[in-house]
């Protein structure tokens, strides 16, 4: 149902947590490098048919110039979430941010925090969820966990912190 796309195998270990986040929320995903720059015939191939194969959404992470999530975008009718990945050729992240965040109109790509593939998956799953009640109500279970959580590390503070 999810498309997790990026650069170069180099992008792997940030776009894993999207991966672990699509896996958690039970949703079906396939994942590869398709380069903008070194394989643009791979990109235009997958953005202009992923539609055809009954994805939902696509995730595409991209380092430096960060050309891979617009130009996706620009081939494909569905909803892409862009990550910019801050890489060794990065000039700390914000070409990426940049590149990703500053599309032409008419050719929305939605941006996450720079390395941010976990929001990416959950942002997917979001996106898959307003068709599908039973990954919405996985959804609402995972939010919950994530107030149970943030109100354990709170008594843990109040227990633990005398001033």
């Amino acid at each position: 149902m999810v498309g997790i796309i990026m650069g170069s195998d180099s992008d792997l270990p940030v776009m894993k947590a999207a991966c672990e986040m699509l896996e958690e929320l039970k949703v079906p995903y396939e994942i590869d490098v398709v380069s903008a720059h070194r394989t643009p015939e791979k990109m235009y191939d997958y953005a202009s048919k992923a539609h055809e194969r009954g994805l939902k959404v696509i995730v595409a992470g991209a380092g430096g110039a960060a050309h891979l999530p617009g130009m996706v975008a620009s081939l494909s009718p569905l909803p892409v979430i862009g990550v910019p990945v801050k890489s060794s050729n990065s000039i700390d992240g914000w070409d990426s941010v940049l590149s990703i965040l500053q599309m032409p109109g008419g050719v929305p790509v939605a941006t996450v925090a720079l390395n941010g593939a976990k929001n990416a998956g959950i942002l997917a799953a979001q996106i898959v969820s307003a068709g599908d009640q039973e990954l919405q109500k996985r959804i609402i279970e995972y939010k919950k966990g994530l107030k149970s959580s943030v109100e354990k590390k709170s008594e843990k503070v109040k227990t633990n912190y005398h001033p």
